[in-house]
């Protein structure tokens, strides 16, 4: 197995923010296309090795027509989200083409809905199968506040997020810093079923502490002494999670590592 330091090419011209070399492009096209697998990691750093040495051989010998392959990718998508648009369908793995996706439904004898979204429009959408039992099995959100990865499924797909939620969010990593509106990894905070804020946090793995470099709080939503409480009590479950012994607020930007 090799990783891009076993490889030694150069960016030709001006270097842009994240620009790769060619031959961390020709790998991950490599990976994308299934020509290379990914053995294993080192930190951030992927190692690459042939698929037979890394993929067990009745993963590999099992031959799934594109046909199979749009019906099971369209299908999983539909069940994770319960509703979803033809675009919503789409967007969810990125592995199926707009053209594909519709002929995916003409296909299909699905039941369809209308949704209202945040900004208080109606939208119609597809249904999953078994929306029916699925509704009838869903819980009552609990109220424990929670900080969420930049990129956790629930709301990696920002326009949607956006429209069924309200919550505006970038993770701005790959933006140049002059330009970010919030800062480099800023992390969405949820209550209920509800968008409450947004925080940005460091590890200080030197003086052993949890950093809160800045916080924000969503138009419209009151910060209560208990919501308040609920959020130190996530920072401190969030530390220990990373290993770190304190939370401290008001620390400098510049202070630390994201987590």
């Amino acid at each position: 197995a090799l990783s891009t330091e076993a490889f030694d090419t150069k960016i030709e011209g001006e270097k842009q923010m994240w620009d790769r070399p060619p031959h961390k492009k020709l790998l991950d096209y490599l990976w994308y296309s299934g020509e290379l697998a990914t053995s294993h990691r080192v930190g951030f750093r992927k190692h690459y090795d042939l698929p037979q040495r890394v993929v067990p051989a009745q993963h590999l010998q099992n031959e799934v027509s594109d046909l199979e392959q749009i019906n099971w990718l369209c299908h999983a998508a539909l069940n994770r989200m319960g509703l979803a648009t033809a675009s919503d369908i789409k967007k969810f793995w990125e592995a199926v083409s707009p053209s594909e996706v519709k002929a995916w439904l003409d296909g299909q004898e699905f039941e369809k809905a209308r949704v209202q979204l945040a900004d208080k429009s109606w939208t119609e959408v597809f249904c999953a199968p078994d929306l029916t039992s699925q509704l009838q099995r869903i819980e009552k959100p609990t109220s424990r506040l929670r900080i969420l990865n930049p990129f956790d499924p629930a709301i990696r797909d920002r326009k949607r997020l956006l429209k069924y939620f309200g919550f505006d969010y970038t993770i701005e990593i790959f933006v140049p810093a002059d330009k970010r509106q919030w800062g480099y990894y800023v992390y969405p905070l949820l209550q209920g079923d509800r968008f409450v804020g947004r925080i940005e946090l460091k590890a200080d793995r030197k003086a052993d502490t949890l950093c809160v470099a800045a916080f924000w709080t969503e138009p419209k939503v009151r910060w209560t002494d208990a919501r308040h409480k609920a959020l130190d009590r996530e920072l401190n479950q969030f530390a220990k999670f990373g290993g770190l012994a304190n939370v401290a607020w008001h620390c400098d930007r510049d202070q630390g590592q994201p987590i």
